[in-house]
């Protein structure tokens, strides 16, 4: 399961920084919104991938940390989906008043891949 969520962790970085370094503006916004999964995934992560486990300790015995989820991660992870969503929705505005000032979506002094 850990070489799994790795590679995919591996993958999407890959991708993100490859899209990122394309010409064109749409590229590189979707190479941003994957580079975010992917740091949403690397967070997540590093809460513990447990299943089934409850988040919040309960009354007042003395209990073993271990036996519960940590909640700060997935907190982090849903903000950070919140901000990445209207980030990305900004983005693509911005991407279509350029395309409709300029007539093109490349950025300035790139070269055409066409």
């Amino acid at each position: 399961m850990e070489i799994v969520f790795a590679l995919s962790i591996g993958i999407l970085t890959g991708s993100g920084v490859w899209l990122i370094l394309r010409s064109r503006t749409f590229q590189v916004i979707m190479g941003l919104l994957i580079l975010s999964y992917a740091v949403n995934l690397f967070i997540f992560g590093g809460g513990l991938l447990n299943v089934g486990m409850p988040p919040i300790i309960h009354g007042e015995a003395v209990v073993n940390p271990e036996d519960y989820a940590n909640p700060i991660p997935q907190a982090l992870v849903l903000t950070a989906i919140v901000i990445g969503f209207a980030t990305t929705a900004l983005f693509l505005v911005l991407l279509l008043a350029q395309r409709g000032l300029t007539n093109t979506d490349h950025v300035d002094g790139a070269e055409s891949d066409e």
